[in-house]
């Protein structure tokens, strides 16, 4: 990670963490860097990026002050507006563009906002890049502005958008007609393209959280708050239901009888699905340290092997690409289906589930047989400083008791956040009491050195 960029981009509250200077700084320098890398390879015409944005009302700020520097340093602003993260990845890649930007703080509350940059195959920015980002940011570097002829423009894009729409409404493969679905768009940027989909498709679509007014973003909704899904899918006899994040890159599922399908149920689910059809190339599935040990052990019984990376869909992504595996994802809902997408696609998830469903003719629950979940007890606690817990000898000493006290029943992992402040303490074991006894043990700890925000 760098200075200002995270697993997930620059991050931060808006107007404090991440200003509109951060942006139109940042603005100026891809829109020079790419002019520059364009007109060095002897290219024709001006290098263009595309930007997307979520709801948070200050994501409007953070576009024109992207568009601002952009332009200024002699390159094309291409505008899909409101539009969901893997929608900038797609469109990026098929339409030639030289990166793609994406404005959004993903699941994090309405105030808070982020920068995610992609590159022209609609992958997160190479370190590399991103490091010379961070460089002009600091002031070690300028860059000319654009005179005359030479100054960028910019693009109303929302028929890229709407391309995107198309190509999910393409992936659908089996008729939904006759299908409840039911689907939680956290009032973010799913609101108008994933009913269009399902409707587009046969289902009967009932959605909720799809009335966006800057501030109501993942507000008690979405799938970090999955509990009025459930609920509604049982009030309304639904068949299945879907729960997006705020930029739509993430999906949790709720089946019929309003239990969680967490990303690992994803995985476990679609895996099996792909291996009966010979479609699972590698016999590989890629999930992080995060996952449940469940998935892991199901999988094997199933003939299926996996492959664990660090926290973060980039590094599942990462390591799909290296060895040329297709399906990977995290717990939190980010599925990456290499074969269609280059980064998690909430919308793209659901589409697949349903796709089982129908294939296998059976309910979402049935889906989910042969897979045990291990208790598991996550805390996040807000720190002022990450690195100084996480090298405190005492807290050392309460996770290696808890560890001690779980042995060989489970495990515990400690670690920071990559977007936010926080040190994320997880244990996982057969006995839901042990876990949570292990897990405040760890977080009192922090809390007794004073480490607490």
């Amino acid at each position: 990670m760098g200075k200002y960029f995270g697993t997930d981009g620059f991050r931060g509250e808006a107007n404090v963490g991440l200003t509109a200077d951060h942006a139109y700084k940042i603005g100026r320098f891809l829109g020079w860097y790419y002019s520059d890398k364009r007109e060095k390879s002897g290219l024709d015409g001006k290098a263009k990026i595309v930007i997307g944005k979520d709801t948070r009302r200050s994501s409007y700020m953070f576009e024109y002050s992207l568009v601002g520097g952009i332009v200024a340093s002699g390159c094309d602003a291409y505008l899909l507006h409101v539009t969901p993260t893997p929608s900038v990845a797609y469109i990026a890649r098929v339409d030639d563009f030289d990166c793609g930007i994406m404005i959004s703080a993903s699941h994090n509350p309405y105030f808070d906002n982020g920068i995610k940059l992609m590159n022209h195959l609609g992958e997160k920015m190479d370190d590399e890049t991103i490091s010379l980002v961070e460089d002009y940011l600091d002031g070690k570097m300028e860059v000319p502005f654009a005179q005359k002829d030479k100054i960028g423009c910019t693009v109303d894009y929302v028929s890229g958008r709407n391309r995107y729409i198309g190509y999910l409404i393409s992936l659908g493969i089996y008729s939904f007609k006759g299908v409840r679905v039911a689907l939680d768009c956290a009032n973010g940027a799913s609101w108008h393209v994933a009913k269009a989909v399902f409707d587009a498709l046969g289902a009967k679509t009932f959605v909720i959280n799809a009335e966006p007014n800057g501030f109501n973003i993942n507000n008690e909704c979405g799938s970090t708050h999955i509990e009025k899904l459930q609920k509604f899918v049982l009030d309304n006899n639904c068949d299945v239901g879907f729960a997006y994040d705020g930029d739509a890159d993430r999906c949790l599922c709720v089946d019929e009888k309003g239990n969680i399908i967490t990303g690992d149920h994803v995985l476990y689910i679609y895996a099996r699905y792909m291996k009966d059809r010979e479609k699972l190339l590698t016999n590989t599935v890629v999930a992080t340290i995060m996952s449940n040990y469940g998935l892991f052990k199901s999988l094997s019984e199933c003939g299926i092997e996996t492959a664990k990376t660090k926290v973060g869909d980039r590094y599942v992504w990462e390591y799909m690409k290296e060895h040329g595996c297709r399906l990977g994802g995290e717990q939190s809902g980010h599925i990456i289906f290499s074969k269609y997408a280059s980064t998690g696609d909430g919308i793209l998830t659901s589409l697949k589930m349903m796709e089982v469903m129908l294939a296998r003719k059976k309910k979402m629950s049935e889906l989910c047989e042969g897979f045990s979940m291990y208790p598991q007890v996550l805390e996040n606690v807000r720190v002022k400083d990450k690195k100084a817990v996480l090298s405190d000898v005492d807290v050392k000493s309460a996770i290696e008791s808890a560890s001690e006290v779980i042995k060989d029943s489970g495990r515990i992992l400690v670690r920071e956040s990559g977007t936010e402040p926080v040190i994320r303490v997880m244990a996982e074991a057969e006995n839901e009491d042990l876990c949570r006894t292990c897990v405040s043990s760890i977080v009192n700890m922090i809390k007794e050195k004073g480490y607490l925000i």
